[in-house]
């Protein structure tokens, strides 16, 4: 038996790095059969030997962090043979796996970068003051009376930090400096035109350094603390970040 283990950062999205993953194996010797999914953070691939001795397990998580997704795979196998001919049918099918992810990763990645250029994302932000953050309040829509962080879509060409300062000026009349990145939540619905379900909110600690936030696109803003979260109607897409959001105000 053996295992390995590959850690890759990809400059996309939760759900880009995970879909653009989900045809794996090409080169590996046999064909790969997906047996766990929890799309877009996790699953597990399988493939067995034409005697159906030997087994190799790929498993990968996928993981949101600052600049992009954290792909890490661990793959744990054997060709299943004892004695000294298994030590070198082990070796070799390490080698062979070995090989064959390298060149997978390598052209995962760039098809992962490029898709995500197709794929409108959405940026929030956190704005902490004084062990409180600020929310805002819905005005019209499916949404309308629910409350959010300020934030918008990223525009063609425009990086994610750039377009959360953007947004929060266009929207509160502030300019905010970003500080820690919270997390990622997919979206369900359709986001600038794009296929429904690609496109996630990445959320960002941040602060007020100019100005005094104005509800422009909102029809109310509120200061709330760490016991207030709770009790706030919130959009179902900021609802998973809440955890973090708490933390960060608990130790502000």
């Amino acid at each position: 038996m053996f295992s390995l283990r590959f850690t890759t950062l990809v400059e996309a999205p939760l759900t880009v790095a995970f879909d653009v993953a989900r045809a794996p194996g090409r080169s590996w010797p046999t064909p790969l059969r997906e047996v766990e999914s929890d799309r877009p953070y996790s699953d597990v691939h399988v493939t067995e030997s034409p005697t159906g001795r030997g087994r190799v397990t790929s498993a990968r998580r996928f993981t949101a962090t600052a600049d992009g997704t954290l792909v890490d795979q661990r793959i744990d196998g054997g060709s299943g043979l004892r004695g000294p001919l298994g030590w070198v049918a082990d070796r070799v099918l390490r080698r062979r796996l070995q090989r064959a992810v390298r060149v997978d990763l390598a052209g995962y990645v760039a098809a992962a970068e490029a898709r995500a250029h197709e794929v409108v994302q959405v940026v929030g932000a956190a704005l902490v003051d004084a062990g409180r953050v600020l929310v805002a309040q819905r005005s019209g829509g499916p949404y309308d009376g629910c409350w959010e962080f300020p934030g918008g879509k990223v525009e063609p060409g425009e990086s994610q930090l750039a377009a959360l300062v953007r947004e929060c000026a266009e929207e509160l009349g502030a300019t905010v400096e970003p500080g820690d990145f919270l997390g990622e939540v997919p979206l369900d619905g359709v986001v600038g035109g794009g296929p429904r379900g690609a496109s996630t909110m990445r959320v960002w600690a941040a602060r007020v350094v100019s100005g005094e936030p104005v509800a422009h696109e909102h029809a109310a803003l509120r200061w709330v603390t760490a016991d207030e979260l709770d009790d706030v109607d919130w959009i179902a897409a900021d609802r998973p970040l809440l955890p973090a959001v708490r933390t960060l105000l608990t130790r502000s």
